[in-house]
């Protein structure tokens, strides 16, 4: 007896989408079982993918805040730049090391600049408002950066080596009955005594004898400048018991 093959019989009896109907009638019943199952996880799935675009959203706008208040902060700096930038002696004061004596060096060339207009007037003009405007720059630069009389702040230091040659440039004003040109305290033997004048307002810049230290203690700028002031207010009565003596 022939056998009919199983195949070709189904073949016969169904067409292509028959077949297809069956197939999906079959996946059907045999996925109902899993049906909760499947539900559960899909909604947990849902679930977590709902969260993580919350988080991701979240993390957005944290960044975004972020960015808003860079910006922000990128414009007040902005504002504060010119400060200081004047308040670190044109960064001078940004040098790693001994930042203190390269504000000095400048100092020399603020000691130069008042003597070019040939006025002792202009001269100890320029040393008062220098004064007065490194208490107020030195105040802003203590709030930009943050510290209290921070190593950078210079500006105290230039101010300060006028009063220094201030007896010098007296004593010579009184000589000559006119003002001492620039030239005049760094060229021959007046430049060793620049240089000595010099390493005597570092001397009582680091050591702060009595009431240099003390001054220190003045709220803001004002305390940042005074001590400066009268560290080279000790060298101008050192340089002017020196100059008794040439006298």
């Amino acid at each position: 007896m022939a056998t009919t093959p199983i195949i070709p019989f189904f073949a016969g009896s169904f067409g292509g989408w028959e077949l297809m109907l069956l197939i999906a009638v079959c996946l059907i019943l045999f996925s109902a079982r899993k049906l909760p199952e499947m539900s559960k996880r899909l909604r947990e799935g849902i679930d977590e993918f709902l969260k993580a675009t919350l988080e991701v959203n979240r993390e957005m706008a944290g960044a975004l805040g972020m960015v808003k208040e860079k910006s922000e902060e990128k414009k007040q700096s902005r504002s504060d730049e010119f400060l200081l930038w004047l308040a670190q002696g044109f960064d001078v004061g940004r040098i790693p090391w001994a930042p203190g004596t390269f504000g000095s060096l400048v100092g020399l060339v603020w000691f130069a600049v008042l003597l070019v207009p040939g006025s002792l007037v202009i001269y100890l003009a320029g040393i008062a408002v220098s004064i007065s405007v490194s208490v107020l720059v030195c105040t802003a630069a203590e709030r930009i950066l943050g510290e209290t009389d921070p190593g950078s702040v210079v500006l105290d230091e230039i101010i300060a080596l006028p009063i220094c040659f201030l007896p010098w440039v007296v004593c010579e004003y009184t000589r000559l009955g006119a003002m001492p040109a620039a030239e005049t305290f760094f060229t021959g033997k007046a430049l060793l005594g620049s240089a000595g004048i010099f390493l005597l307002f570092r001397v009582f810049d680091i050591t702060k004898p009595w009431p240099v230290r003390q001054s220190q203690s003045l709220p803001g700028g004002l305390g940042v400048t005074i001590d400066d002031c009268l560290a080279a207010g000790y060298v101008a009565l050192v340089s002017l018991f020196v100059l008794s003596f040439e006298l």
